[in-house]
């Protein structure tokens, strides 16, 4: 009789713009991959072939006319698929899983724009259900340094186009977070250079979900 394997487990980065998320994800793929476990690297509004359309709308600002609310609506569609074809396949077959930004994402955009928690709560559990976070590291960066960052990298999304002080209260929404769920939540000085962020996370990663020290 075969054995099924064990169920991989799930990280999640979030933070603000310029945070330096997709960096530290693949760094931490390198890590995971190091002790012998199998990683998939996915990212947040996307994932999936049907999600990444979905995201080419969120990001082009073509559903923000119609509110937070229906903004987290497209979320929702669009987490929904990459949790059962990508996500939850992924852990079942033992794989780790990483992506840049998930539900937390939400809460802190549309939630400080508007949306109502309880109708937050109610899409997170029919995109989500019991698929959550083994670990989300909070990737935190003073606001006006983090812009500055994402300003040399790229043309700015509709996100990115925001008012510094919207993204300040992103910040907060983060830090909120994972002060009520500290289970589950770390947050990382995300102004330190690479190196220095990635040795944060490593050890935060050892320390909660048991990865091989040797490997760090």
């Amino acid at each position: 009789m075969a054995v099924s394997p064990a169920r991989g487990r799930f990280i999640t980065l979030e933070g603000g713009e310029g945070s330096g998320k997709s960096t530290q994800a693949w760094r931490l793929a390198d890590l995971i991959r190091s002790a012998g476990h199998d990683v998939l690297m996915t990212r947040e509004p996307g994932g999936s072939p049907e999600a990444e359309t979905i995201r080419q709308l969120l990001l082009a600002g073509l559903v923000k006319p119609f509110g937070p609310t229906a903004e987290a609506l497209f979320f929702a569609v669009a987490r929904r698929d990459h949790v059962e074809s990508v996500i939850r396949p992924a852990l079942s077959a033992g794989t780790w899983v990483i992506s840049d930004r998930f539900a937390d994402s939400t809460r802190a955009y549309q939630g400080t724009a508007g949306a109502e928690p309880e109708k937050l709560d109610r899409l997170e559990e029919i995109a989500v259900g019991d698929t959550r976070p083994d670990l989300t590291l909070i990737l935190d960066i003073d606001i006006a340094e983090g812009l500055a960052r994402a300003a040399r990298r790229s043309l700015a999304d509709r996100f990115e186009a925001d008012v510094e002080a919207v993204h300040a209260a992103r910040r907060q929404a983060f830090l909120q977070i994972a002060a009520a769920e500290p289970e589950r939540c770390t947050v990382i000085d995300a102004s330190k250079d690479e190196e220095a962020v990635a040795a944060a996370i490593a050890s935060a990663v050892r320390a909660r979900l048991g990865l091989a020290a040797e490997a760090c």
